[in-house]
């Protein structure tokens, strides 16, 4: 199994924005072709303007067939017009990160 973190940061102020319109359309579409959310969140100490989420894949050829098959979708090309729209994006970042043999995730 792997894992996909991406944090994104935000103009001071404005994550609010994004995550409301996440919740309601972009989140919907995730789930329905990436599968495995293992966690949402937003700083509640530290660098304030910004928002991690972690997905799971079987590997990396699990990610990409999976990211291919929702970036055709025409309901996430339109999500994604909203979210520039916004212009409200300072970084966005994506590690991906193996679980060692001890770990609680595997």
């Amino acid at each position: 199994m792997l894992y996909e973190i991406r944090t994104y940061t935000f103009k001071p102020q404005r994550a609010a924005e994004w995550i409301a319109l996440y919740k309601n359309e972009g989140l919907p579409i995730q789930q329905e072709y990436l599968g495995e959310l293992i966690g949402f969140f937003t700083t509640e100490i530290g660098n304030l303007s910004e928002v991690v989420h972690i997905w799971g894949y079987q590997g990396l050829d699990d990610r990409i067939e999976r990211r291919d098959r929702m970036a055709a979708d025409s309901r996430w090309r339109e999500f994604g017009r909203k979210v520039k729209a916004l212009d409200i994006f300072l970084k966005m970042e994506s590690r991906i990160v193996r679980p060692t043999d001890f770990s609680p995730l595997k």
